[in-house]
């Protein structure tokens, strides 16, 4: 498609935009009066209008049923969670029985080190990107000392050429032959949360498997965003947060995968608790623990219905949608912005490098975009001018034109605001 830099070829994309009614189902923040331009759905997604709706059933059922609705509210709480199965595993590529809701991401990704990293004095090695997000990094590092193991030997961090953005895959893959059989773990973000980069689950995680280890994904960035097959890339676990471009509020519940594969191995470690215990029999008490057969199995407490609620709703909205079309947006808009981008930058004389990569399959929902010359006064001259954008320093802009509810005009606008800033 040959793009214009003009607000009726914007306004026309949208025309076309079979996606475009869904903007109507989320608030927008106002900054002078006027809709902001809202680029943080890779950290916080807009509230969903729909997520009220939901959150106020669970609220008149705890008001007239109390207890009782766990068993006679129209979505009882005592199975609430179980609506997830299928409308999650379409968006991550994955049986029903694979994945389920539960807790928190760092506290999911905790959960699933407790089963998948078994270090042994000859495999205890665990391989994860260089500046992974610092809760990544915590947790790794949490969890060698907790085996009493020293991080600097056994963590291996895949770092990036001198002088490039993105981490190579030649070099990843490289990284895990070499490490080989002293490898028990590859642990990596599917999409780099600073540069955008998606990473090749696929052929990473066959590598790790060649070479002996499990392999885990933190999708924060992925779910939601981008194509997932879990189940046929034969990924061991996954976690994922759904408060990015799942919108299901601040801190929400978290969503997490386990290859059927895992589902019948009693030999793997779990913590366990009442939750995962076999459903028929769960009231009756028992004393020794006998794990739901699936995802399911790995819950630990019975779930938070006020925190479900709203993540329910939006996962009904991704069914009804379906991740090809938010995909097939997602590249138009992510291409029409990196158009915008490229056009302001000659308008201007300025100098503007894309750090993500340019190819869609190496991308989803966001432009991270390194500002030569450019310092913070310009975020605050965006955030002032209504455009919501993410900071990074020294001097990264990061942007996410979220396909539910950013419209091609927001991508026009924002460049003529970012123009003004610039040569203000």
């Amino acid at each position: 498609m040959t793009f214009l830099n003009t607000k009726e070829f914007a306004q026309e994309l949208d025309k076309q935009d079979e996606l475009s009614s869904y903007r109507n189902e989320f608030s927008f923040p106002q900054v002078n009066g006027k809709n902001v331009i809202y680029f943080t759905g890779n950290s916080l997604g807009l509230h969903s209008k729909r997520a009220k709706k939901y959150v106020d059933e669970v609220m008149t059922d705890w008001e007239n049923l109390a207890v009782e609705g766990h068993f006679y509210s129209e979505k009882p709480w005592w199975d609430y969670h179980e609506r997830f199965a299928n409308p999650l595993s379409k968006i991550v590529g994955a049986l029903p029985s694979e994945v389920t809701v539960m807790n928190t991401l760092t506290v999911n990704l905790h959960l699933m080190m407790v089963t998948f990293y078994k270090p042994t004095a000859k495999r205890f090695k665990i391989l994860c990107e260089a500046k992974a997000f610092p809760s990544d990094q915590y947790m790794i590092q949490s969890q060698v000392k907790f085996h009493g193991l020293n991080y600097e030997d056994a963590i291996v961090e895949i770092q990036r050429r001198e002088g490039e953005h993105n981490i190579r895959l030649e070099d990843i893959l490289s990284k895990i032959e070499e490490v080989g059989d002293e490898l028990a773990l590859v642990l990596i973000g599917g999409v780099n949360y600073y540069t955008g980069q998606v990473f090749n689950m696929k052929t990473i995680t066959e590598a790790g498997h060649k070479a002996g280890a499990y392999v885990g994904w933190d999708l924060a960035h992925a779910a939601g965003n981008i194509k997932l097959n879990l189940h046929d890339w034969d990924v061991d676990f996954a976690a994922w947060c759904s408060y990015k471009y799942m919108n299901s509020g601040p801190g929400n519940a978290s969503g997490c995968f386990i290859h059927e594969k895992h589902h019948n191995d009693t030999s793997l470690s779990r913590f366990a608790g009442w939750w995962g215990h076999n459903k028929e029999r769960r009231f009756k008490m028992e004393p020794t623990f006998d794990p739901v057969r699936g995802a399911e199995g790995w819950q630990i407490s019975n779930l938070p219905i006020l925190s479900l609620a709203p993540y329910l709703a939006s996962v009904e909205m991704f069914d009804e949608i379906g991740m090809e079309a938010l995909i097939n947006k997602r590249n138009v808009i992510t291409s029409y912005l990196e158009f915008i981008l490229k056009e302001i930058s000659k308008e201007v004389n300025g100098s503007f490098e894309i750090i993500t990569p340019s190819s869609q399959e190496e991308r989803g929902c966001q432009l991270s975009v390194l500002l030569h010359g450019e310092g913070r006064s310009l975020f605050d001259y965006l955030m002032k001018n209504g455009v919501i954008t993410d900071w990074r320093e020294p001097n990264v802009i990061r942007l996410a034109p979220v396909p539910l509810y950013c419209s091609f005009e927001d991508m026009y606008n924002f460049g003529q605001i970012l123009k003004k800033g610039i040569v203000k």
